[in-house]
């Protein structure tokens, strides 16, 4: 079994991860911690709420992914950050740490970027693909003046798809910021293009008033527009594209139904990325920020049911034991891509830096990341 999920290499032979594989957690931490101290401020390691809890304790900064790489690109001593996250994350630390204002502060000094696991992927973000999203802008263009058209990406994107909105007028949100933003681009156009998560899309316009006849959802696997018709378009005023969270689209009404019958007095606390048949009747629903700040500002005896990933709300759980906290779902929801990343996989990673490699080396180069600045920048200025 082993021997399955160790990788090849080009020649057949195997990968030098696999000695890593065999130690023992204990061994692992010590060899991480050792390589910790070895660099000091030199090193960064990032560490996603979601991420495993064996993985966290030895991260020196936890957050979402927005503000992990800005909190990292404010480290002057910085030389090299290890990104416990998935690509766009890292993508999104490289361009935020390297933008020239960093660079000058550093005296031109580049901070290494590196992913412990290549394939630690988003399934959300690997659902809208830049070719797919500029030819749904040309489509677009032969019923609507795209000139009037903003759009906007969701922080869980790639790089590209930044750059996009960069080139096109456009901005990039969070889940945090995702109203504000929309009504920066509202002053700007007549329209929004939302990619990549309909779910965050929707339930955003509809606190603004926006009816959802007024948010067609585009395919991009359907040819002709998106599997709209052309009135539907030109009475839009979000275009969402359909793409969606695999964790958050597992909860269910259903799911908060059963816990009201069950536990009286329960309150619902849900991230906006899940579908609106559950955002609809939560009690309160917003960001990992917001999710884990309602639970340290709530008082002893409160109880919740949280829709979110699955080791967030564990890890809320121990916690916050004075709290009485479940997990939304009875189907087990994880980011199955942030498991990826592991103690083998940081370790590998670490020791290769201290022998002077870099493995697995994010980096955005030329225009994309240039057009990916100016977007993130947009939001900045948000206020």
């Amino acid at each position: 079994m082993l021997n399955a999920i160790i990788p090849q290499l080009d020649d057949g032979a195997v990968h030098p991860l696999r000695p890593y594989k065999t130690l023992e957690a204990d061994e692992l931490q010590t060899r991480i911690e050792a390589v910790r101290a070895h660099f000091g401020e030199r090193l960064l390691i990032l560490g996603h709420h979601y991420q495993q809890d064996e993985v966290i304790e030895h991260t020196d900064l936890r957050g979402d992914s927005y503000q992990l790489s800005e909190m990292a690109a404010d480290s002057r001593a910085c030389e090299t950050i290890v990104f416990c996250g998935v690509h766009f994350m890292a993508e999104t630390a490289d361009i935020l740490a390297n933008r020239p204002e960093k660079l000058a502060e550093r005296d031109g000094r580049y901070v290494n970027v590196t992913l412990p696991d290549m394939s630690a992927g988003c399934s959300m973000a690997d659902m809208a693909a830049i070719k797919q999203v500029e030819d749904a802008w040309d489509d677009m263009a032969e019923v609507i003046d795209t000139d009037r058209v903003i759009p906007v990406t969701y922080i869980n994107s790639a790089a590209s798809l930044k750059a996009f909105c960069g080139q096109h007028g456009g901005i990039v949100c969070t889940s945090s910021n995702a109203r504000a933003v929309l009504e920066w681009a509202f002053e700007r156009g007549d329209r929004v293009f939302f990619f990549p998560d309909q779910h965050l899309g929707r339930n955003t316009a509809l606190t603004m008033g926006i009816d959802e006849s007024q948010m067609p959802v585009w395919d991009p696997y359907q040819l002709d527009l998106g599997g709209n018709t052309e009135q539907a378009i030109r009475d839009s005023r979000v275009i969402l594209w359909k793409g969606h969270c695999s964790v958050h689209q597992m909860f269910r009404a259903e799911h908060v139904d059963q816990f009201r019958k069950q536990h009286p007095g329960i309150k619902i606390l849900v991230h906006p990325e899940c579908p609106r048949e559950v955002n609809d009747i939560a009690d309160v629903s917003g960001s990992t920020g917001k999710i884990i700040e309602t639970v340290r500002s709530s008082p002893a005896g409160t109880k919740w049911a949280i829709g979110t990933e699955l080791h967030l709300v564990h890890r809320l759980k121990a916690e916050f034991p004075e709290q009485e906290i479940h997990f939304l779902s009875p189907v087990v929801c994880m980011c199955a891509t942030m498991y990826r990343i592991d103690l083998p996989h940081l370790c590998w990673t670490l020791e290769n830096l201290r022998d002077g490699v870099v493995v697995n080396p994010i980096k955005v180069e030329g225009d994309t990341k240039k057009w990916s600045l100016v977007a993130l920048e947009r939001m900045l200025a948000v206020k």
